[in-house]
């Protein structure tokens, strides 16, 4: 799996659709159905409205800026912001296209836990807490990732982690995701065995430009961890790659997913969802055009 902002697109079944609007509306949000996103009103109104000036940069809008990341002609009040159980930090390539970009998404919905860094800005890491979210013939699952952090932190990186690993289940939650039946004694166990892990790397760029960050002096040594068994459903289509190469957006939403249900071992409840909400709305924009217009 990668982060990178050039897929195939998310129309995949050329199916004929009535007239009906509703219809129409319905069979475009089909890749994205189930999910427990909050109200798009207040972004359908948006759209209505048409384009708002970004009263920072003065580019002209809707939703958001993906320049200077920030919401245009919505407000803080209207969007859903999610708490993340770990920090998030992109490493966006300087001549990817702003407009073209998922990584915003992340920033905007959840400001607290997500930063981005323009290469060749990237931030000094303990990698022995960081894992690197980008495919490569040592990459691991998430499911993996854990031990072969411990594994790698133990001994000091001398030797390479294993392509497989035995799958270790943490039974407790973190403080932010308690359940029911939980204890403080549980909680501080959870933290204790989680405690390798404190942030995530994304790399956020076209496949073409993606082997001058990921060939950096600076990321190298880091476990590698890739999602082979999700595929992406982004509009943007780059030609000659699999469906598995996600977007941005796509990748930190997955990641945390099966973080949540492999590495807390917690029943999925929808907690991560909102990271898809612009996401969401604008793949059911793009594919209800792409219907109505015949092309898919």
């Amino acid at each position: 799996m990668s982060s990178l902002d050039q897929n195939h697109s998310g129309c995949r079944d050329k199916t004929t659709v009535a007239g009906d609007s509703s219809d129409i509306h319905e069979l475009a949000k089909q890749p994205l159905r189930g999910l427990k996103l909050a109200s798009h009103a207040v972004l359908e109104e948006a759209q209505q409205s048409g384009r708002v000036i970004c009263s920072k940069c003065g580019g002209s809008r809707m939703f958001f800026c993906y320049t200077c990341c920030s919401l245009v002609g919505v407000g803080m009040q209207d969007i859903p912001i999610t708490k993340l159980p770990l920090k998030i930090d992109i490493i966006k390539h300087p001549n990817e296209t702003d407009g073209k970009s998922t990584a915003v998404h992340a920033k905007i919905l959840a400001p607290n836990d997500v930063t981005i860094y323009t290469y060749p800005c990237i931030p000094e890491f303990e990698r022995e807490k960081v894992v690197l979210v980008f495919p490569g013939p040592q990459a691991v699952s998430v499911q993996d990732m854990l031990q072969c952090l411990r594994d790698r932190s133990q001994n000091h990186f001398d030797e390479p982690c294993p392509k497989k690993l035995k799958t270790e289940r943490v039974g407790a939650t973190h403080t932010d995701i308690t359940p029911e039946s939980g204890t403080p004694d549980e909680t501080e166990s959870l933290e204790s065995r989680m405690s390798p892990l404190q942030r995530v790397v994304f790399i956020d760029s076209t496949w073409n430009q993606t082997n001058r960050i990921s060939s950096d002096e600076r990321l190298q040594g880091f476990v590698q961890v890739e999602l082979k068994t999700r595929k992406t459903c982004f509009w943007r289509s780059q030609k000659g790659k699999p469906d598995t190469y996600l977007s941005t957006i796509e990748a930190i939403y997955y990641f945390l997913k099966d973080f949540h249900q492999h590495c807390l071992s917690l029943e999925y409840k929808g907690e991560y969802d909102n990271l898809l909400f612009f996401y969401s709305y604008l793949h059911s924009v793009v594919n209800k055009a792409k219907i109505s217009a015949g092309k898919c």
